[in-house]
């Protein structure tokens, strides 16, 4: 089973985070934030992942510690799951309609750290999270993951429903990148490493 699991302790969180590549048990997100639990949830059902995400931060100032910690681990375990990436595809891409909005997803997982985020948000919250923490969040993964990643709106009026757009997309071109294909020999790179 292609597992992880972590602890990180700050003066600002607490996280504890396991998560499974290959089981689809159902998600157990409580992070404090009801809107990232929220998010998390769509993002481990579209993904087809197992993921637990116990959190404790503090939300008494904002959301953003909690936010972009979870984001560190989240990738933090990704990467230690994936392994060597032997057999993988590596790459993979979604678009996501949600109602009126339409998000684009698409990453490589490389062992380079890149983001390239182009979203506008008119509402700059949703109950007490800051929208601007979307893009905190998903830094924190693909920087911590090692993943070229690229997220987009393409458009949309709905806030709530770009950002959704937006984890789904995500969780489905991560579905993709992260399946194992038989006929993949090793490593799916000319260099012979990811």
């Amino acid at each position: 089973m292609r597992q992880a699991n972590r602890k990180r302790n700050t003066a600002e969180t607490s996280i504890q985070l396991t998560l499974s590549l290959d089981d689809q048990k159902e998600p157990q997100i409580d992070t404090g934030v009801g809107f990232l639990d929220h998010m998390l949830i769509l993002l481990a059902k579209h993904s087809r992942i197992y993921l637990n995400v116990q959190a404790k931060g503090d939300t008494y100032v904002d959301s953003h510690h909690t936010t972009e910690d979870i984001g560190i681990v989240l990738g933090l375990c990704l990467k230690e799951a994936l392994s060597d990436k032997t057999g993988i595809e590596r790459y993979g891409s979604a678009y996501v309609p949600m109602d009126e909005s339409l998000g684009f997803a698409a990453l490589d997982l490389s062992g380079r750290s890149y983001l390239v985020f182009d979203a506008d948000f008119e509402n700059p919250k949703l109950g007490d999270f800051d929208t601007e923490l979307v893009e905190e969040f998903f830094q924190a993964v693909a920087f911590n993951a090692q993943m070229n990643l690229h997220l987009k709106v393409l458009y949309g009026k709905n806030t709530h429903h770009k950002i959704e757009a937006l984890f789904k997309a995500f969780g489905r071109a991560l579905r993709q990148a992260i399946s194992i294909n038989p006929e993949i020999q090793g490593i799916n790179s000319t260099k012979g490493v990811l």
